[in-house]
C-alpha cells in the first residue's frame, strides 16, 4: 500500500459485472478531477487467443487445469511488479489485450493480440485495475498487499454464468455449448484463484436475483437489476467507516441484514457505489485514509 501514489482495484469473475463499477469510478472521477490510469486485468494474460486455444487443448490431453482464472494463463508476477512499482514510484509497465476489431484497429493489429508494453506516465493521481486478479495471492505472489482500496463485484455464481454465456455468445461469437466448456473447464482455478479473493476485499458487492436462475444454462435472459438485490458487505468498518445511517437515507427501500451488510435495490446499484467510494477515494487523493 501507498499513500503517495495509491491503488484501488476491482475484482470479479468474467461476467460479474465489474463494467457498472468502472462507470461509478469515471463519474468519481471526473467530478473531482481525478487523473486516474486504468489498468485492465485481460492484459496480464499470458498467451493471446490463437495461443491460449492451442495450450488449453495440450493442457486437457496433458490432464492440467489452464484457464484465464489460474497461475499458468496469466502473468501473475509482472501485474504484482507493476503494483510494488506504481506503489513506490508512480509508474510502471502495461500493455493493452486487444478484444474486437474496433480496438485493433487502433493499433493497426489483429483482435486477440497484445501491443507491446509501454511505460506508465507519470503524475497520475492513482491507479485503477479492472480485472479477474486484483486480490490474488499465490504461494509465489502477493498483488492484494499494494492495494489500498480493493473492491469485489460477486454476483451469484448462477447469475455470473448467465451473463457470461450471453455476452460471450452475443458479443463473441461463442456458441452456448463452447462457453458451458469454458466454465465447466476452469472451475478448479475459480475456486482456487477467484473465490479467494472476496475474503480479502474491503467492500463486496453482490447482485442477487428476485427471479429463477436455477439452470442458468437455459436462461433466455438476463435478469435485469431491477429484479435484483444488491447485497453490499463492508469486511472491516472501522476502516472504510461506512455512514450506514446516511445509506439508509439516501437510498429508498435499503435496509441492513448484518451489522456489517446493506442491502439496496438492484436499480440503486450504480448509485450506492458512487455514494460508497467517493468519500473513500477522496481520502485516498488527501492521503488520509
Amino acid at each position: 500500500m501507498s499513500k503517495q501514489h495509491p491503488i484501488i482495484a476491482i475484482t470479479g469473475s468474467s461476467g460479474a459485472g465489474t463494467s457498472t463499477v468502472r462507470v461509478a469510478m469515471e463519474h468519481i472521477f471526473r467530478r473531482d478531477g481525478i487523473n486516474a490510469i486504468t489498468v485492465e486485468g485481460d492484459s496480464f494474460h499470458r498467451y493471446d487467443r490463437l495461443e491460449m486455444q492451442q495450450q488449453v487443448e495440450q493442457a486437457l490431453q496433458e490432464g492440467r487445469h489452464l484457464s484465464h482464472f489460474g497461475p499458468e494463463g496469466n502473468l501473475f508476477d509482472r501485474l504484482e511488479a507493476l503494483f510494488m512499482e506504481y506503489s513506490e514510484h508512480g509508474t510502471g509497465l502495461r500493455r493493452y489485450y486487444l478484444h474486437d476489431p474496433e480496438e485493433a484497429k487502433l493499433y493497426s493489429q489483429e483482435p486477440g493480440f497484445f501491443t507491446p508494453w509501454t511505460q506508465l506516465p507519470l503524475g497520475t493521481d492513482l491507479l485503477f485495475y479492472e480485472g479477474l486478479h486484483g486480490g490474488v495471492v499465490t504461494d509465489k505472489v502477493n498483488v492484494a498487499r499494494y492495494v489500498d482500496l480493493l473492491i469485489g463485484v460477486v454476483p451469484i455464481v448462477n447469475l455470473e454464468w448467465i451473463q457470461k454465456i450471453h455476452r460471450d455468445t452475443a458479443e463473441r461469437g461463442y456458441s452456448p455449448e463452447a462457453v458451458t466448456d469454458t466454465i465447466l473447464r476452469r472451475m478448479h482455478d475459480y475456486t482456487h484463484y477467484i473465490v479467494p479473493q472476496f475474503s480479502r476485499t474491503d467492500i463486496n458487492f453482490q447482485r442477487v436475483p428476485t427471479v429463477d436462475t436455477s439452470n442458468p444454462f437455459a436462461a433466455r435472459d438476463i435478469p435485469t437489476l431491477d429484479e435484483s438485490f444488491v447485497v453490499i458487505r463492508f469486511r472491516e468498518p472501522r476502516k472504510t467507516q461506512p455512514d450506514f445511517t446516511y445509506l439508509l437515507h439516501m437510498i429508498h427501500d435499503s435496509f441492513m441484514s448484518r451489522r456489517n451488510t446493506v442491502v439496496v435495490p438492484g436499480g440503486k446499484m450504480g448509485f450506492a457505489m458512487e455514494l460508497i467510494l467517493q468519500p473513500l477515494i477522496e481520502q485516498l487523493i488527501r492521503r488520509e485514509y
